[in-house]
């Protein structure tokens, strides 16, 4: 998310020197200019990457007229959607042999979704200082009064999601090897998320009859698919 930050930030002059109106955006390139940028992007090249996101702005505004045509705000979704092109640029991968275009303008929409459900989302929120009644002299109660514990509601309840995720995660994406290793190394349970005592990679090793440095690999690599799921999601 930094580098989405930083880019939009250090290319907000460029964009507004080069395109004067919505329908000055550079053309799409050919599908074998885009085949080079797409493999030099992934192999780092920085200006592979943005030329691959400056020759699709012009896929940012045709999803935006297409999907959105009544939008009061046309010009705002071209940039949140342009936040979903960079993200696109950033995790193509085009060894799964689709083409960036497929892949960018689901990227792109699923952006300016994310941002109407936000906004749905601030109008519909009880906010933890609004008054919820009144007591017996008229003073308002807020939420905030009511859990004067300390007990910070929201990050709890993204703590709940999210540990409600990694537990689906863990079952769809796993091995069943690999859900072992994770469960016991980390001391949840996959199906209830019912906690005990984490076990050593040396303790696991033992008890499965297989070397620590295996346990350490088979660790390592399930980790990676649950973060990609995550960062897929």
């Amino acid at each position: 998310m930094f580098f989405l930050l930083k880019f939009a930030l250090t290319n907000m002059l460029f964009f507004g020197l080069h395109f004067e109106g919505k329908n000055n955006f550079p053309k799409q390139l050919s599908p074998k200019e885009e085949e080079e940028c797409v493999r030099l992007a992934a192999e780092g090249d920085i200006q592979a990457r943005d030329k691959l996101i400056i020759h699709n702005l012009r896929l940012v505004a045709y999803i935006v007229r297409k999907n959105y045509p009544d939008a009061r705000d046309a010009d705002d979704l071209v940039s949140i959607g342009t936040i979903g092109l960079i993200r696109a640029a950033e995790t193509f991968d085009y060894k799964k042999g689709r083409r960036f275009c497929t892949y960018a303008s689901k990227c792109i929409d699923n952006q300016i979704k994310m941002h109407f459900r936000k906004i749905k989302h601030q109008l519909t929120e009880v906010y933890i200082n609004d008054p919820i009644e009144h007591d017996a002299e008229g003073n308002a109660l807020t939420i905030a009064d009511i859990y004067n514990s300390g007990v910070n509601v929201e990050s709890d309840v993204e703590l709940k999601i999210d540990s409600e995720k990694l537990y689906r995660f863990i079952r769809e994406e796993l091995t069943d090897r690999e859900r072992e290793i994770i469960c016991k190394r980390y001391g949840i349970s996959d199906t209830d998320g019912s906690v005990c005592k984490p076990l050593t990679q040396r303790e696991i090793a033992e008890s499965m009859g297989i070397s620590r440095s295996y346990i350490s690999r088979i660790e390592k690599h399930a980790l990676e698919k649950l973060k990609a799921r995550f960062e897929n999601e």
